[in-house]
């Protein structure tokens, strides 16, 4: 069995999932950039309907079709390659937003790599932006979901320290090392 090099960023919204990936990318590794963040963008620039506080629906269906694509176009990476979000988080909200059965499914069939990296609810990080109007409870109440998913499909969860970029880019990198 190869190893798979992908590996999942997931966790609180505004826990500091992008600043991470940032520092991994500067010491040398692939990354994605979030689903969520690119489609929001898309929306507010083009005046599309596909935002989460307006059809979450249509945004998660947006996001699975955008995660299945990164996944696509990451083959062609080389070495560990970081997803800010992925797969698992856009069926996880799309689960959530319609109740449809599909976690196990997508999840089952595209896997990232066993271990996955969560970063917890962290009150003194968080902040609202354009592309993140939720309130602090609700990204909590996403936290706990997509805890719950990633165990749910067999995944061994890291929580992220509460603590630096640098730290964190370390903690994340020596727990790969197999």
């Amino acid at each position: 069995m190869t190893l798979n090099r992908f590996v999942v960023l997931s966790g609180c919204s505004g826990g500091g999932k992008s600043t991470l990936l940032t520092e991994l990318q500067r010491r040398g590794h692939a990354g994605v950039e979030e689903p969520g963040r690119r489609i929001v963008r898309e929306a507010l620039a083009g005046g599309g309907a596909a935002l989460p506080w307006i059809d979450a629906a249509a945004f998660a269906r947006r996001a699975v079709a955008v995660a299945l694509a990164d996944r696509t176009t990451a083959q062609g990476l080389t070495g560990w390659v970081f997803f800010d979000r992925g797969l698992v988080d856009a069926a996880a909200a799309l689960e959530h937003a319609t109740g449809e059965a599909v976690l196990e499914p997508l999840g089952r069939a595209h896997r990232y790599h066993r271990r996955v990296f969560l970063a917890p609810p962290w009150p003194e990080i968080y902040v609202n932006d354009p592309e993140r109007p939720h309130g602090f409870e609700a990204a909590k109440a996403e936290y706990e979901r997509l805890l719950s998913a990633y165990r749910r499909l067999g995944y061994t969860v890291s929580i992220l320290p509460k603590t630096d970029v640098v730290a964190r880019a370390g903690f994340v990198l020596e727990r790969l090392e197999v």
